[in-house]
């Protein structure tokens, strides 16, 4: 599933995210314009107010003048306020509610990506879309987008003044201005491109950061302490240089325009002073000019520097589209059919698969899994084994053959419908930052707790969870790193009970549990399984023994196919891996049951 670029022009992403994300809010944003139009008019009344200060109050000494003025600046001033609070307040509701529901839009977006985008893209860099990207687009629409608005207003209505005062003036401001035109734009060039490059290198560095904290009980076990510091201080390094010369970059632009504007000053008071001591303009027309220049130079600042703040926020907003507008490979076809399960026969036919590194996982599989039977995989790690129990949910389509349950193509029945039909148990336990209750509930939300009870104590989890300070509404950490692996994997089970599915899937469910505890867990694995069809993925040899059919699986191939008593029949592949299975047995006459033998693809 490769992201397919969108346009990266400017004109481009900005239509686009107008029409997706801001036009639902244009009521807002007019009222909003509206409110920035009155900031602007007010700005250019203060402006305007400064002619009868010069002329009248402090020429003419007009003393009616004098009360009157004052009054109109305060009035002015607190329109301008409420004005200004006003639309400050809608932009920013504006400009937050886009953001939260980008964010909205591109989780549930990529949640619903294929099994092989996670394993394919860092998580990191997907926390980094959703963090460092989502933040520049925060500037970019409440800055750039919405900013320019309101600054552009306020430079009208002041450019208004100055032409009314004096046109020739106001000319020499417009002759000054595009000058500055052709060093903003390749500014903003650089920037887009410079802060590319610093999203991509955040992303890493946030997976960096998370392949460290997750592995630091194996970062401790090797005293790797030193050398993990050394390689994220070369990335916090990389980050720190591209940020730089962002900053570097977009510093550039206040210079330009400063300079500019002293250029801009000198011209005009030579100009305007010349004009005043000729007579033909009066010292308040001046002033109000001059003062009308002045509060211009703000807005007339900030345009300058939109382009660089739009084009940083652009460089996000590129990246963003690309994840939304990459498409999951594996979908449910349109008006599919609800999976109608009879007895939960699962076939695989003749099916291919090979992983997107080239790599080989199956070669024309053919095996069938009777419905209500139970059915083991065995073989050495990697033959292919959780490469079959991945086809089954279609969390993996294959390349050719098919997959069918109940005789039909699981290809071509609605996927949820699929999913719901199936209970799943892993090695890896998946547990999160919540209650017992809510784990064990996880894919069953609407379970009464009673259920959950009944199913944590089938599970032989329910007198270590009463045990809890809690009990079971007792936080559990990230990834239950409150609890043991016994533990952590006794809830995994408890989870699939309740879900109570009529196709059961055991990729090495008890491989993390002690020999007792693992026995308390196949006693409650075995009323799980009673009339269910299940697929269980053997770590133990020996747990699988009563299994309907073992199929020995090697090299993506079935290599034997029968019960564990015609298998040891054989004396073939089977034979020999659970000879070497007892083999510790006899060596020490342990009765446990060893863990030698299939390990998980």
């Amino acid at each position: 599933m490769t992201p397919e670029a969108p346009p990266s022009s400017t004109r481009a992403l900005l239509k686009r995210l107008i029409r997706e994300h801001v036009r639902p809010h244009l009521p807002r944003l007019g009222m909003a314009m509206l409110l920035m139009a009155i900031v602007a008019c007010s700005t250019a009344a203060l402006a305007y107010l400064m002619e009868p200060v010069m002329d009248d109050v402090f020429d003419k000494q007009d003393r009616e003048m004098l009360i009157a003025v004052p009054i109109a600046i305060l009035v002015v001033t607190l329109i301008k306020g409420a004005a200004t609070y006003g639309q400050a307040v809608l932009l920013a509701f504006v400009g937050q509610r886009i953001i939260a529901d980008l964010q909205n839009r591109l989780f549930r977006h990529v949640i619903h990506f294929d099994l092989a985008f996670f394993h394919d893209t860092a998580s990191g860099k997907l926390v980094s879309r959703m963090t460092n990207d989502i933040n520049l687009m925060r500037n970019a629409v409440a800055n750039a987008i919405t900013g320019a608005i309101k600054d552009t207003l306020t430079l009208l209505f002041l450019v208004g003044v100055m032409f009314e005062k004096d046109w020739k003036l106001a000319l020499i401001a417009f002759f000054v201005f595009p000058l500055a035109v052709y060093p903003i734009i390749r500014i903003g060039r650089r920037m887009r491109k410079v802060s590319t490059s610093a999203l991509g290198e955040l992303g890493s560095f946030t997976a960096r950061l998370n392949e460290a904290f997750q592995g630091a009980r194996h970062v401790k076990a090797y005293n790797m302490e030193d050398f993990e510091s050394t390689r994220t201080e070369r990335r916090i390094e990389t980050v720190f240089r591209l940020i730089f010369k962002a900053l570097r970059t977009r510093a550039a632009a206040s210079p330009i325009m400063e300079t500019l504007g002293g250029v801009f000053i000198a011209l005009i008071i030579l100009y305007g002073g010349w004009q005043v001591i000729d007579g033909s303009l009066t010292k308040g027309e001046f002033m109000a000019f001059v003062t009308a220049m002045l509060l211009a130079y703000q807005p007339l600042k900030a345009l300058a520097n939109l382009n660089t703040n739009l084009q940083e926020g652009l460089a996000a907003t590129e990246r963003v589209f690309t994840i939304l507008d990459t498409k999951p490979t594996i979908t449910t076809t349109p008006n599919a059919p609800d999976l109608k399960i009879a007895g939960g026969e699962i076939v695989f036919e003749n099916v291919r698969f090979t992983y997107g590194t080239g790599t080989a996982a199956l070669h024309d599989i053919s095996l069938e899994v009777p419905a209500g039977k139970s059915v083991a995989l065995v073989g050495p790690s990697g033959a292919g084994k959780s490469t079959i129990l991945n086809l089954i949910p279609r969390f993996y389509d294959p390349d050719s053959g098919h997959v069918a349950i109940d005789g039909t193509d699981v290809t071509t029945v609605d996927l949820t419908s699929l999913r719901d039909a199936i209970g799943l148990v892993s090695q890896e336990t998946v547990l999160f930052d919540d209650s017992v209750s809510a784990n064990i509930a996880y894919g069953r939300m609407n379970a009464s707790k009673d259920e959950i009870i009944e199913a944590a104590k089938n599970a032989g989890a329910h007198e270590f969870i009463t045990e809890m300070p809690n009990g079971y509404g007792t936080m559990i950490g990230e990834q239950g790193a409150k609890l043991s692996g016994g533990q952590r994997q006794r809830l995994s089970i408890a989870r699939a009970m309740l879900k109570d599915a009529p196709i059961l899937l055991l990729d090495e469910a008890t491989s993390a549990l002690d020999p007792e505890t693992e026995r308390l867990i196949q006693k409650s694995l075995s009323r799980l399984m009673h009339g269910r069809t299940t697929l269980v993925i053997a770590h133990r040899l020996a747990t699988v023994q009563e299994a309907d059919i073992i199929h020995y699986i090697e090299e993506g191939r079935v290599m034997e196919s029968g019960s564990h008593r015609s298998l040891m029949a054989k004396d073939g592949a089977y034979a020999r891996l659970y000879s070497l299975e007892l083999m510790p047995e006899r060596i020490t006459g342990d009765t446990g049951e060893s863990s030698v033998g299939g390990a998980a693809d």
